[in-house]
């Protein structure tokens, strides 16, 4: 076993775990962290993954009635094709069936996947100096807990793509498995890197379920069905991010682990350079703080908080996109102060002077001279 994976013994933060009793304890715990489970919240995950888990019950003879009654699902919902459940519901289900089944993998495997699992796989991406190599470690590990599926990152034209390869018939779980595991890993993504990673695209083999429209909130971006593999796309440059978590974090996260799987990530931590190329590229789309924001899918009052989080702030962003400009007109055209003023984006000749000598302590022409001789 890599020098990297913990051992076998260290399931979701307990060192060494000795006997049954103390594992049950652990996921006893886990689940008492949860809230009530919600039925007056937004229902927008599909029924059809609730009736996935009630296979995984009947695949091993069990009565899945404990766990239905625990997430407030009645069971005649189980086959109206329309129904949704909260996210609530979803991990109060999940949990209570992770627990009777001793399996994470919810049945999708041709072996259980104990209690505690995929947390030895975050453990062994803490210590990754990025998320790229982060996810290169929790794809190679995924493959020492099961080999019916294989995952792997790869990248290409600045587009980073997280694969999942069957490689055995996951029958009617197919679907379950397939979209838990990706919105498993990007929620582990998401987590280890604290910022939201939007998808340019989620593709999937299998055809347009009935509940296709689900798919808007399980999965951000545009999704293909009835593709040549299942994967999430994203810009290959989120890859770089370093990783911000620690074991302390690891501890807390791990007491509801699950909702990095129900519930999206809000923070962009590539939301500084997002803003800076927009503001040079397209001009067009910010013009103002609402432009620019519904350009990045955000709303204003969204873009200035997550903005101010990172240290930043749009005026500063704008300030350092017009200096960056005019710093490139100055030296590689011949144009005059005046038609760089407009195209910087001033008004006027003296107010882009006055803000160019605040940027570099030179006016316009002082600036040009000095570094063209």
């Amino acid at each position: 076993m890599p020098a990297s994976l913990p051992p076998a013994g260290v399931l979701h933060g307990v060192n060494e775990v000795a006997n049954r009793a103390t594992i049950i304890a652990t996921m006893n715990t886990a689940i008492s962290a949860l809230p009530s489970p919600n039925t007056t919240g937004r229902a927008e995950t599909p029924m059809a993954f609730a009736k996935a888990i009630v296979t995984a019950y009947t695949q091993r003879d069990m009565d899945p009635s404990m766990a239905l009654n625990e997430a407030q699902i009645a069971p005649n919902l189980l086959n109206q094709a329309d129904a949704r459940i909260t996210a609530t519901q979803m991990e109060w289900l999940s949990a209570t069936a992770m627990k009777a089944l001793d399996d994470e993998a919810l049945g999708w495997f041709s072996r259980r996947l104990p209690w505690g699992s995929y947390g030895m796989l975050v453990r062994a991406s803490l210590t990754a100096p990025n998320l790229g190599v982060a996810l290169q470690r929790w794809c190679r590990h995924h493959g020492l807990l099961t080999d019916d599926i294989h995952l792997q990152i790869t990248q290409e034209h600045g587009v980073a793509r997280l694969e999942l390869h069957e490689h055995r018939d996951l029958g009617a779980l197919q679907e379950f498995c397939v979209v838990s595991v990706l919105r498993n890993a990007l929620g582990v993504a998401c987590w280890l890197t604290d910022s939201r990673i939007p998808l340019l695209q989620t593709t999937l083999r299998f055809a347009s379920p009935p509940h296709a429209n689900s798919y808007r909130v399980l999965f951000d971006g545009p999704s293909q069905f009835n593709a040549p593999l299942h994967s999430l796309q994203f810009d290959a440059g989120y890859l770089n991010l370093p990783v911000r978590r620690d074991e302390a974090a690891l501890q807390r996260m791990l007491k509801r682990a699950l909702l990095l799987t129900v519930r999206p990530y809000r923070r962009d931590r590539m939301l500084v350079e997002k803003v800076r190329q927009t503001l040079a590229e397209h001009p067009e789309h910010s013009r103002n703080a609402d432009d620019l924001a519904a350009w990045l899918n955000l709303s204003a009052r969204t873009l200035h908080r997550q903005l101010k989080e990172e240290g930043a702030s749009l005026q500063q962003l704008k300030d350092a996109v017009r200096r960056d400009l005019a710093i490139d007109l100055l030296l590689r055209t011949s144009r005059g102060i005046k038609q760089i003023a407009s195209e910087v984006g001033f008004q006027n000749e003296k107010s882009f002077m006055r803000a160019f000598k605040t940027w570099t302590g030179q006016t316009p022409e002082e600036f040009r001279s000095t570094k063209t001789h």
